[in-house]
């Protein structure tokens, strides 16, 4: 990758912004956003984008507190950046740093060399969860493609 402007616009499709998913675990979410970027992405595995995520949870959770979650992985077979918004119509237990549950998350998957670029994403990313107002739109999006528009306009 050679771009250094990576954006949420630029990885995020309409398609993979979904709103009051339904979720019952940690698991079950991670699941159902595997089973929703390879439907996007069919030359992904959705196994492989489970395991990954899975396998980077077990390392630490992703949830940075205030119900947000930034679930990343790196993928071999991804060629570019990859991202999924998404809201839950129940907060589930993540694991995270305030032992809050979780009911708002931006998934990302990385090819496996863009170091930098992941870096980068997953800071504009926590910056953005950042802003309370900002979390509290989205959360009150009561469709998809509300949810797309104000993490795109944002």
């Amino acid at each position: 990758m050679t771009d250094t402007s990576v954006s949420i616009q630029s990885i995020l499709s309409p398609e993979l912004a979904l709103c009051s998913l339904p979720g019952s675990s940690k698991k079950k979410v991670l699941e159902e956003i595997a089973q929703r970027i390879a439907q996007q992405y069919p030359d992904i595995n959705e196994n492989t984008i489970f395991n990954s995520l899975i396998g980077r949870e077990r390392l630490g959770s992703t949830g940075i507190g205030q119900g947000i979650a930034i679930p990343h992985c790196r993928l071999e077979n991804c060629h570019k950046v990859i991202g999924a918004l998404l809201t839950l119509n129940q907060k589930v237990p993540f694991d995270s740093i305030d032992n809050e549950p979780v009911d708002l998350l931006f998934v990302l998957i990385v090819p496996q060399e863009a170091t930098s670029e992941h870096l980068e994403l997953l800071s504009q990313l926590a910056e953005k969860f950042n802003n309370t107002e900002l979390c509290r739109k989205l959360r009150g999006c009561e469709d998809s493609e509300s949810l797309y528009n104000t993490i795109i306009q944002s």
